[in-house]
């Protein structure tokens, strides 16, 4: 078992500290630290940073731990390579592209509804109004469907946690890095080569991110758009490192 190196030790022991204190705290620290849509009134600066260190409150257990599993798999491999500073730079980068993309989509979302609704008659103060205390007026349905009510208040309304985005990104280096390398799921007994197993992980990711994921229809609230934004952030990154490599005749 490869041993925990000592920037991917700081990241879990900084996750578990946030999840502990978020169980503790409850929404207080959730209303503080997950990420809000921007023009949510509960949106803060600091969230697109603080959002990647929380998780799902529990009973959801399973989220920290696959995502602190990732880490410590994927991100010893890499730390070990790269040094920590640059290491947590690229894990720090792929967390923000990730808040970026979810963020990006998410105002394409809300506002494609809220301009045929406005065009409808309806208040956009009442809107906001509504929507920041978690509620929905029924008649926007007849206008944008109830599909559509979904995808426009759940962009407003759901906030994003979890280190998911980083994980994602860290996942992508490792394909780049190490594609012949040997990767499994518990659920599939036969080792797949990274190069192959990274590329189905992102499509499945996108196929679920444009179906959608609402909690007024009892979707999964899985922000699949974050994934694929770390994943980006990260592939980016490593073309343009592996790019200038030759700059320096190595990796940092």
């Amino acid at each position: 078992m490869m041993n925990i190196t000592p920037m991917v030790k700081q990241l879990l022991i900084i996750n578990i500290i946030f999840y502990i204190g978020s169980q503790i705290l409850g929404s207080t620290a959730y209303d503080l630290f997950s990420l809000y849509f921007f023009e949510n009134d509960k949106f803060q600066i600091w969230q697109p940073l603080t959002h990647m260190f929380m998780h799902a409150q529990m009973p959801n257990i399973m989220h920290i731990l696959f995502n602190m599993f990732a880490l410590y798999s994927f991100g010893s491999a890499l730390e070990t390579f790269w040094g920590g500073k640059k290491f947590l730079f690229f894990y720090i980068s792929c967390g923000l592209g990730a808040a970026l993309l979810h963020l990006g989509v998410n105002y394409y979302e809300f506002h494609s509804g809220l301009d045929v609704l406005v065009d409808a008659g309806f208040s956009k103060t009442d809107i906001f109004s509504l929507l920041n205390e978690r509620q929905i007026d029924t008649r926007w349905a007849e206008v944008i469907g109830s599909s559509g009510v979904d995808k426009f208040a759940s962009s407003f309304v759901v906030p994003a946690v979890g280190a998911s985005g980083a994980v994602y990104g860290l996942l992508v280096a490792f394909a780049y890095m190490f594609p012949n390398a040997q990767l499994g799921l518990m659920f599939i007994p036969i080792p797949i080569k990274a190069k192959y197993f990274v590329p189905v992980i992102l499509l499945i990711d996108l196929v679920l991110g444009f179906k959608g994921d609402a909690i007024f229809s009892g979707g999964s609230g899985i922000a699949h758009f974050a994934h694929l934004g770390g994943a980006l952030t990260g592939f980016l990154m490593m073309y343009y490192w592996k790019k200038t490599q030759f700059n320096n005749n190595r990796w940092n």
